[in-house]
Formats: structure tokens, sequence, C-alpha cells
């Protein structure tokens, strides 16, 4: 297959490109695209064989659910009911990265559910995308755009390594600016759960219901017999080729840790990367320093996370060492992503 890519300036000045990319949805084909969160490969939601396209792209698991993408909060013809808390979360944070899991109707086939009654909905908050939905005329299933189990794309380079090839076009845009992928929350059940945290953090979630939690099951290594409700939460994600192993601790104990096992590893004749804050960048001398952002703005930290990964791999690093972030706010997202790509093998110190 040869693959268009398409680069976007701006929606009025590309909209021919953008036209013909949802041309291409409507036909049944596979389209990259930019969102705020991470980049996306969508096909038409309510097309059958198209969504079947995209597990075949992305060697994706048939129990992994999709999420379908829509260009306006008008989504009664794709959800059975949409209760009150749902509601209020639409109105606060749509458009924006937030997936809602709610009873779906008939008209989403189950391939694209992976045969679950619910369907998670997102309202991106990138012009590009919401124009791509308007013009293709449906809802767009999307996962992340790369190689199911590795770091998820932040911009178009990243989306031509992965799926060059694989899918019938590709349109870049700009380097994502909340680098994980969306918040969900699954307003099926009472109270509302959070099923994988992103940049809409619990916190803002509790001022618009305070009983909102986040399942607990999602922070630990999942059973084999799971069967997920959401993207992400069982299969192993995120992951460089190199192996991840994550410090987590006081400050000065995580550095001590970190700077030992660099050591180690060199010493054994390994390539050592490690992930950092500005805060602590100084602090190391040896082995690689990729410096995800500040400390004191953890949204730095995980717009370059998943970049940051992939550049390992571009080192050709053996190990990767992580530096751990408390769970709180957006940390709560890096700690969840950091986890899935280490396999959760973490050092507490």
């Amino acid at each position: 297959m040869k693959t268009k890519v398409s680069e976007i300036k701006s929606v009025k000045e590309d909209e021919e490109k953008i036209r013909e990319a949802a041309q291409i949805i409507k036909n049944g084909g596979l389209v990259v695209f930019p969102t705020e969160t991470v980049y996306g490969l969508g096909a038409d939601a309510l097309n059958s064989k198209a969504v079947e396209k995209i597990f075949s792209a992305k060697g994706r698991p048939q129990d992994n659910p999709l999420i379908i993408h829509v260009a306006s909060k008008n989504i009664e013809s794709y959800v059975e009911e949409i209760p009150e808390v749902a509601n209020k979360l639409i109105e606060k944070f749509w458009p924006g990265p937030l997936t809602i899991i709610l009873k779906k109707k008939d008209i989403v086939p189950n391939v694209t559910s992976a045969n679950l009654n619910s369907i998670g909905v997102r309202m991106p908050d990138n012009e590009i995308a919401r124009r791509l939905i308007e013009l293709s005329n449906t809802t767009i299933a999307a996962p992340s755009a790369n190689i199911s189990g590795r770091p998820s794309p932040t911009d178009l380079q990243r989306c031509i390594e992965d799926l060059d090839g694989k899918v019938d076009c590709i349109l870049g845009g700009p380097q994502s600016d909340v680098g994980v992928e969306s918040t969900i929350v699954d307003c099926t059940v009472e109270p509302a759960l959070v099923l994988r945290p992103g940049g809409i953090t619990l916190e803002m979630l509790k001022e618009i219901d305070s009983k909102i939690e986040i399942d607990k099951a999602i922070m630990q290594k999942p059973s084999e017999n799971l069967k997920p409700k959401a993207p992400g939460m069982k299969y192993r994600h995120y992951a460089p080729k190199a192996k991840v192993t994550i410090i987590s601790g006081e400050r000065k104990k995580t550095i001590e840790k970190v700077k030992d096992m660099v050591n180690y590893n060199i010493e054994k004749g390994k390539k050592v990367c490690i992930l950092t804050v500005e805060e602590n960048e100084k602090e190391y001398t040896e082995g690689i320093k990729i410096v995800l952002g500040s400390i004191s703005n953890l949204s730095t930290v995980a717009k370059n996370l998943f970049e940051a990964l992939r550049k390992c791999d571009d080192l050709g690093a053996d190990l990767i060492l992580a530096e751990g972030y408390e769970q709180k706010g957006v940390g709560v997202a890096i700690m969840n992503r950091l986890n899935k790509a280490a396999g959760f093998d973490i050092i507490e110190v």
C-alpha cells in the first residue's frame, strides 16, 4: 500500500487535503490524524471491515476496544442514554482529552467495541481532527497511530516510522500538546469510574462529581483473564525496545539509586538512558540523560514522555531508568504509562 503524507498548516489553508482524507474514510480506508493527546489511526467506526483494518495495521488484539471520535456534542445517534454526570462532563471538558464510556446503540459494530455493549466517545480539541470527522460524515474509530505496544506517537515522523505502507493517508499537524492518551471515565456505572488517567485529572473530575474515583485495578499489573472495558487496560503498552525500570521514592534516595544502577550497568557494557527532570539533570554525570520537563509542571513531563521513550530506541539503549512521580494530578497519568512501559518493574527507595 502506498501511503500519502499530507502536512496540514491550517484547516483553512489545507481544507482540500483534509477533504481528500475524509473521502478515504468514506471509502473504508485508514487515515492517521493529529489530536491534542497523541496521533490517531482512524477508520469509519460504523464500517466493520474498515475497523478490522485498524487492528490489522497496528497488530492490535481484537479484545482491546476502540474509542469513537465525534465532531459535536450531539452523540445520541451512537449511545443509548447519557446520564446526568456524563452530560456535565461533556459540557465542561469537550472538546478535550476526555473519553466517556456509555451504553452503545446497535449502529456501532461489535468489532469497534470489542463485543462490549458500551463504547468510549471523545470529541478531540484539535481543529484538523474535528474537520476530518465533519467531512467524513461519520464517527471515526481511532486508537493511537503506532504499532501495538510501542510508545504512542506525538508527531508526524513517528507515525510515518510505524505506519508508512500500512495506511492510506497520514495527515501531519503540530506536536500533540497533552502527550498522553485521553482520560477515560466509565459512566455506565454509579458512581462514575476512571479507567485510564490522562490530562483531565481526578481532581478536575471531582469538581464535577465528588463521587468519581479511579479504578484501583489500573495501577497494578492486570490479570491474564481481564476483559478490558477501555483501551490500554490489559496489554503491555507504551514500551520501547529497551528494558524500562522505574526508581521511585524520596528525591535524594532516587538519585543515588539511579546513579548506582547506571554505573553498574555501564561497567557491564550496557548503554543506559536516564529519564529525568530539569531539577535533577545536573546530578547525573554518567549515562545518557533525557530531560522530560519540570517537576514543578508535570504537564511538560507528560507531553514529552512518549517521545523520550522513542528517543531511547533511536539511541540504541539497553536499559532505561525512569524517575518516579507522586501519584496526584497529572502524575497519576505519567505513572500509569511508565508502569505499563516497565511491565510494572518498580524499585521503591
